[in-house]
């Protein structure tokens, strides 16, 4: 896929992988010269370090693979992914493999971000992308047609259009489904036949060479579902099987999913042109709340009722990013009178009696926190009525 030199050089709002981390990537693939799978950028290795971050430490690349691109020397390699890095090494394993891999749990669990890093790292593209919806068609995974081509040419290899999958198979690179469970199951049982045989038949171009299309070493498919969709469009057991299934959990640590959630929204409100300036207090109650919503029991061990939408890392960050738009466009005063506003915006998304439940957190843990002392719980129990 090429763009136009106008495309190529117009603001984006959101930079691929591949392009935001192109440094990283490119030093990575200097410092590590281990053995790679056949098709993959880095080694494995490499992948999980790109993902994970090297900590505290400072890479080196040797003096005698130092490219002469202007590539750094050394360089510290940020994670990128708060999680298990167990799970990042069985991901990896996976994709070496050559087996398929699927991403699976609650909605905003970075399910999507962590596909899109392992496509970028592992084959240097995370763009052959499929959206599933319940409208999308088979062709989104095997081919569709040029038709104007095909009515004046019949059917060729130039009038044919790939997909995603197909170009990926070509290439040997990494194709990524978004909400495998949207789609249809007999649109997602088309890849029951790509995963196993590594091959697609093109029968309207039978007796050429086009006819069959070969996976290139390399290909590999990672999918992604939602934990809430189950039901909405089941996977059939044969193509359970050609997946090897991974769990994403929310974040266990709360000065961990504070930290994500600070850098993610300064990175939304500077895309917004402006400054994050939200208190790291406040940013701090609003995980807590969203922790303990979440999960239906506080850090004190109070029990809280849950509400039926997702209050997940995602939303916080959402929530997070608004009010730091806010308080640089819009200031009327402390941020912290904003949160119960946003919160309400969250929790009424699916089910009318999460309003009821957010009150009740209201009248249970911040009540509590209030009347121990903590005049930010206690700012945040006076605002109890904007609730209503």
């Amino acid at each position: 896929m090429t763009l136009t030199e106008d495309q190529a050089t117009a603001p984006r709002q959101v930079l691929p992988a591949e392009e935001r981390h192109a440094a990283e990537l490119s030093f990575l693939a200097a410092h590590d010269d281990g053995p790679r799978p056949p098709g993959w950028a880095l080694t494995p290795r490499a992948v999980v370090t790109f993902i994970c971050g090297s900590g505290d430490d400072t890479l080196e690349v040797p003096k005698n693979r130092r490219p002469d691109d202007g590539t750094p020397a050394r360089m510290k390699i940020a994670a990128k992914f708060i999680g298990e890095r167990a799970l990042v090494e069985r991901c990896v394993v996976t994709l070496a493999g050559e087996r398929g891999l699927l991403l699976v749990g609650e909605p905003g669990t970075a399910k999507s971000m962590l596909s899109e890093l392992l496509a970028a790292a592992v084959c240097g593209t995370s763009a052959l992308t499929v959206q599933g919806t319940a409208g999308t068609t088979e062709d989104a995974f095997r081919y569709g047609w040029n038709y104007a081509l095909l009515l004046a040419q019949g059917p060729s290899r130039g009038a044919l259009v790939d997909s995603p999958v197909l170009t990926a198979m070509r290439s040997g690179r990494v194709a990524r489904i978004e909400e495998i469970t949207r789609c249809l199951p007999e649109v997602q049982d088309a890849l029951v036949s790509i995963l196993s045989d590594r091959r697609v038949s093109v029968p309207e171009l039978a007796g050429t060479a086009d006819a069959q299309v070969a996976a290139a070493p390399g290909f590999t498919v990672i999918a992604t579902a939602n934990l809430r969709d189950r039901g909405v469009s089941e996977m059939s057991a044969a193509l359970k099987r050609r997946f090897n299934f991974e769990t994403v959990d929310p974040i266990s640590d709360a000065g961990a999913e504070t930290t994500l959630v600070r850098r993610q929204a300064t990175a939304v409100v500077q895309r917004a042109g402006a400054a994050f300036a939200v208190d790291d207090a406040v940013l701090e109650a609003l995980v807590t709340v969203f922790r303990d919503l979440r999960t239906g029991r506080s850090d004190e061990g109070w029990d809280v009722e849950r509400p039926g939408t997702v209050m997940s890392t995602a939303e916080a960050v959402q929530v997070a990013a608004s009010l730091g738009v806010a308080a640089a466009y819009l200031p009327s005063g402390d941020v912290l009178d904003l949160v119960p506003g946003h919160l309400l915006g969250v929790v009424r998304k699916d089910d009318p009696a999460d309003h009821g439940r957010l009150l009740g957190y209201w009248d249970g843990p911040v009540r509590r926190r209030a009347e121990d002392g903590s005049a930010m719980w206690r700012r945040l129990w006076d605002l109890r009525e904007s609730l209503r």
